[in-house]
């Protein structure tokens, strides 16, 4: 596979509002181990980004990203927050604010990032934040229901999701549980609940395959692959699969082959660089040569990348990214 066609279609960016990047985290976040954790991972430190601002997280994944012999590009995403009753950010409800201003700058200064929109439809200029957002460049919108207060079954926002049909913008939404923050609302990750884009015609992904997590008395994956049966234009993707949280569920994915044209390569930078998709966790689904080639590639997303080939995943799904995001 040529390295300009694989584009990684799930990562991170971070800050804490240094260098006037706007970004906000929560005291019970900021104060907790695993804010650090993904700090560490990103190779920077509190005081780090309070001297240096926080585009040096974006700094950093660029190099690391370039330095990649098979992946060519990454879409970083932006995350709103929560909504108060009259439409307006409310940070007293919103753990983590990254602004889109902040990630579309970011992806204007390094041609190897593509900026992963994130606009909450129940604010009150939703629509004109989502143009905005195609103006800068946007090749997604993100959303993370279970901690941004989004209900994606609410008829209210049929008119958000007509808009994104007329940009022709994918909706990349987290399904299944949520663990990386302090308090979540698992509810609102049901895939089911992306019903109602679908029916609008909005091209969804579906983050994680749905891979974790019940709703309705039932798997949130059995329910993923009910809608997918369902609907052609529901996509998915691949990433955090190889966690040790999730050890197993990329072949569970994999051994559907009718979803194989709707898959997509993500990493979940930054956590393939906490040791949590580590290959020795693959032990007895791997040979041991291959485990212990595999560990020693320094380059998180090229490791991503070969693990989930060893682990089956074909190599056309590499190329499916580049056609289904708004590139310009």
């Amino acid at each position: 596979m040529d390295k300009s066609m694989v584009i990684d279609i799930h990562t991170h960016g971070a800050g804490i509002g240094g260098g006037g990047s706007g970004c906000h985290v929560a005291p019970q976040l900021r104060n907790s181990w695993k804010f650090r954790f993904y700090l560490r991972a990103f190779g920077v430190t509190f005081a780090d980004l309070e001297r240096d601002g926080d585009m040096r997280v974006l700094q950093g994944m660029s190099a690391r990203l370039a330095a990649a012999q098979h992946v060519h590009k990454a879409v970083v995403f932006a995350l709103d927050g929560a909504i108060d009753g009259q439409g307006h950010l409310d940070l007293e409800k919103t753990e983590l604010y990254i602004p889109n201003a902040f990630i579309a700058q970011a992806c204007r200064e390094h041609n190897n990032l593509l900026f992963g929109a994130s606009v909450n439809p129940r604010r009150r200029d939703a629509l004109e934040q989502l143009d905005a957002a195609v103006a800068d460049g946007a090749v997604l919108l993100k959303w993370l229901p279970s901690i941004q207060g989004i209900d994606p079954a609410d008829r209210a926002l049929i008119p958000f999701y007509k808009r994104l049909v007329e940009l022709k913008l994918p909706l990349l939404s987290h399904t299944g549980n949520e663990e990386s923050f302090t308090r979540t609302d698992n509810r609102l990750a049901d895939p089911e609940r992306l019903r109602l884009p679908l029916e609008q015609g909005v091209t969804v992904i579906a983050a994680h395959c749905a891979s974790n997590g019940r709703n309705g008395g039932e798997g949130n994956f059995g329910r993923f692959l009910s809608l997918a049966a369902a609907y052609p234009h529901l996509h998915a993707d691949i990433s955090a699969l190889t966690q040790i949280n999730r050890l197993g569920h990329l072949q569970r994915v994999l051994a559907r082959p009718e979803l194989h044209s709707r898959l997509h390569f993500g990493t979940d930078m930054p956590l393939p660089c906490t040791g949590l998709t580590s290959p020795w966790f693959q032990l007895g689904r791997l040979p041991l040569a291959t485990i212990r080639r595999l560990s020693a590639i320094d380059n998180p997303w090229d490791q991503s990348l070969q693990l989930k080939l060893a682990l089956g995943l074909p190599q056309a799904v590499l190329g499916n990214t580049p056609q289904l995001l708004r590139l310009n």
